[in-house]
């Protein structure tokens, strides 16, 4: 296929760490097939009018830590001129991340956005989960004490995080009884106005959490993320170490029911997390593990998430 023309809007280039980063998986695979890449950070998107403009710069990308990026001139594009525009920047999923979506809903599908804006509005990973709720472990969404205590006092162990949250931040493990509890929920309370996620603990959580990337519906590849000694998250930003793996039959389900709903909402590169057999979310916003598997021997992901939108772009 001729080149095309690709926006990527992502977090400062500057900042990434490139030996786990996704995005810039994707960008060096764009680039191998020879598509013309911009680059912009979300404070430099505008709607005017019903127009979606961005600031960019032309970017060239090599694997090289330190050296890894080079930027040409600033300067305004209508974002409809381009291809394709990878929504890529991280959590978390507030307003800032919302109103994104908005602007960029206004020039998708003529304009492919990867994934699909409204729908990455529509699902955001603790709440789309609950649409497949026979995979997962018992969970509640709420901010009432008392339904987290009755919560407690049925299924003893438990973590509570917050809904929007992300990168194991703010995750804790609670006790049937446990001290801690209410000044955990007073501090929740001050912090957050939405509902919290409550899932029963899973010790198995121990032995891993299993990150399974879907393309296009597909499952392709995976990666188990080991917690460190004495925590209970397992990503890899909070010290978690990454394990090759291959899928169970458990696995397999899951995704075979999951794969046909990602399809249909245009969710073309989305990463579930898997503990022990139960499906705990479903990140569609900015999912990451393509560079951990390639390292451990496995596919390099980055092929078929671009063959995947070539074919949406013929």
């Amino acid at each position: 296929m001729a080149g095309l023309s690709v926006a990527v809007q992502m977090d400062p280039i500057e900042r990434i760490r490139i030996a786990g980063d996704s995005t810039f998986a994707l960008l060096l695979e764009a680039q191998r097939r020879g598509h013309r890449i911009v680059y912009y950070t979300p404070d430099r998107l505008t709607q005017k009018g019903a127009r979606a403009i961005a600031t960019v710069q032309d970017l060239d990308v090599q694997d090289i830590v330190g050296d890894h990026f080079r930027l040409g001139a600033a300067r305004s594009i209508d974002l409809s001129e381009c291809d394709v525009v990878l929504l890529r920047q991280d959590p978390p999923f507030d307003l800032a991340y919302i109103s994104t979506t908005h602007i960029l809903e206004r020039i998708h599908p003529r304009t492919l956005v990867v994934n699909d804006p409204g729908q990455v509005r529509n699902a955001p990973e603790k709440l789309f989960v609950m649409n497949f709720e026979e995979f997962m472990p018992p969970t509640v969404i709420t901010r009432d004490r008392a339904a987290i205590e009755a919560f407690r006092e049925e299924h003893g162990e438990i973590v509570m995080k917050p809904l929007y949250g992300a990168g194991g931040a703010g995750v804790f493990k609670v006790a049937q009884v446990d001290p801690n509890f209410g000044s955990l929920f007073d501090m929740f309370s001050a912090m957050f106005r939405e509902p919290w996620v409550c899932q029963r603990f899973l010790p198995q959580v121990a032995k891993g959490d299993k990150r399974i990337i879907l393309v296009d519906g597909e499952p392709l590849g995976a990666v188990n993320r080991v917690p460190a000694a004495n925590d209970i998250r397992s990503n890899m930003v909070r010290g978690g170490a990454a394990a090759a793996t291959e899928l169970t039959p458990r696995e397999r389900e899951i995704c075979a029911r999951l794969g046909p709903e990602l399809r249909k909402r245009g969710l073309i590169f989305v990463g579930i997390d898997v503990i022990d057999g139960h499906l705990t979310e479903i990140n569609v916003t900015s999912p990451t593990g393509l560079r951990a598997i390639e390292r451990l021997g496995g596919p390099n992901l980055a092929v078929a998430i671009w063959d995947a939108i070539e074919r949406k772009r013929r």
